[in-house]
């Protein structure tokens, strides 16, 4: 017994060390460019800067705020990460509540589902998406941003496959008390749905906020760039910033460098997900349905 207690200590110990370090070597890197961001520009291109700041400024942060279009920027991505999410969601339910029966229920379902595995692995191309979105006069448009990717196949398998391993017997009995397919969805398969839902939710909301291509292409004004596509341009069109300067804007560019500026654009941009994360974490591993059929 002593024995086995020792060697159970001697593990414990090691899981220990080893999460501690994963999860160190997850956070330090964020907090190495917290730092930075917040470090003058001297400190950083001398790579003075670790884990604190060094001679403390917000100029970085000031820079990117009073840009003009921060903010604009910002709503966009918000309006798209809510209205992209929630489209992506209703489709993938509709389409994966379906797809998740057999072939004996659903005529043709090898069919369908060869159907969403080939759009998958094969896209039609940047030009033809431009062009159809052009043709649908989304050109400037929240919907150009968010309609091409509505239904994200490889999510929806996911969520197919979850469906897949609730017991059918709740589905029947719903259906023995008058319940129709619709039903059957919303009032029984939906509560069950919560840990996936979560899960694919999250895929959503993070590909929706990092994504900054589409706005860059679909988008003729700037003021219609979602943020990460806004950020991104910023540094890489500093020569026209420091003509159309004034002058207290530049002197507000001559206290910053372009590391710390990136520093502060990337701990913005991963900010939002960092701080939904931890909300929707608990539901990755939750099995809501175990033991509800009984007898």
């Amino acid at each position: 017994m002593k024995k086995s207690t020792a060697s159970r200590t001697i593990f414990m110990i090691i899981n220990y060390i080893l999460l501690i370090a994963t999860s160190l070597i997850c956070l330090l890197p964020f907090v190495n460019l917290l730092a930075i961001s917040f470090s003058d520009s001297a400190a950083s291109t001398a790579g003075k800067v670790t884990f604190w700041p060094v001679n403390f400024t917000t100029k970085s942060y000031e820079f990117i705020i009073t840009g003009g279009a921060f903010f604009p920027a910002l709503w966009v991505s918000v309006k798209r990460v809510l209205l992209g999410v929630f489209v992506n969601m209703v489709l993938m339910v509709l389409t994966a509540y379906p797809l998740s029966k057999t072939k004996a229920q659903l005529r043709g379902r090898n069919i369908y589902m060869i159907f969403f595995v080939i759009t998958m692995l094969i896209g039609g191309g940047l030009i033809p998406t431009y062009l159809l979105v052009v043709r649908l006069g989304l050109l400037d448009s929240i919907w150009a941003l968010i309609l091409p990717g509505a239904l994200p196949v490889y999510n929806m398998i996911i969520l197919m496959n979850f469906m897949r391993t609730l017991p059918v017997e709740l589905e029947e009995a719903a259906m023995i008390d008058g319940a129709g397919p619709f039903t059957v969805l919303v009032r029984v398969i939906l509560p069950l749905l919560t840990p996936a839902l979560a899960t694919v939710g999250l895929f959503c909301v993070v590909g929706h906020w990092n994504e900054w291509f589409s706005g860059l292409i679909y988008m003729q004004k700037t003021i219609h760039y979602p943020l990460q596509t806004y950020l991104q341009s910023l540094l890489k069109n500093m020569d026209v910033i420091m003509r159309l300067a004034t002058t207290d804007y530049i002197k507000l560019l001559s206290l910053m460098s372009a590391r710390t500026g990136r520093a502060a654009q990337l701990f913005l941009a991963a900010l939002p997900m960092m701080l939904v994360y931890p909300y929707l974490q608990k539901y990755f591993t939750t099995g809501l349905v175990l033991g509800s059929v009984k007898g």
